[in-house]
């Protein structure tokens, strides 16, 4: 037996913000993998750097941590997505039945 933790509206909301949040944020993701000039300023880079190749490497090892980061908020915005959909079913389920 599963209980109901939220009622309609929240459950429809949560479905929404979850599709909106799994969208923004693998593409977000993609661009940052691609290393898109314009998320340079989000990197959170040093002050310090003794050659142009440690620039680069922190660059690029910034861009592939943001891209996995974004990724990961994906998923977990998958996880309210699976959470708010069941919730949205079951509020459904019961006032059908009723």
């Amino acid at each position: 037996m599963a209980c109901k933790l939220c009622g309609p509206k929240l459950s429809l909301c949560g479905l929404v913000l979850s599709v909106w949040g799994i969208i923004q944020l693998t593409l977000m993701g993609v661009f940052y993998f691609n290393g898109a000039v314009a998320l340079l300023e989000d990197l959170p880079l040093g002050e310090n750097h003794h050659s142009i190749e440690d620039f680069v490497a922190e660059v690029k090892n910034g861009y592939s941590q943001n891209a996995y980061n974004c990724w990961i908020a994906a998923l977990l915005y998958v996880i309210t997505l699976v959470i708010s959909g069941h919730q949205f079913w079951m509020n459904n389920r019961s006032s059908v039945s009723m």
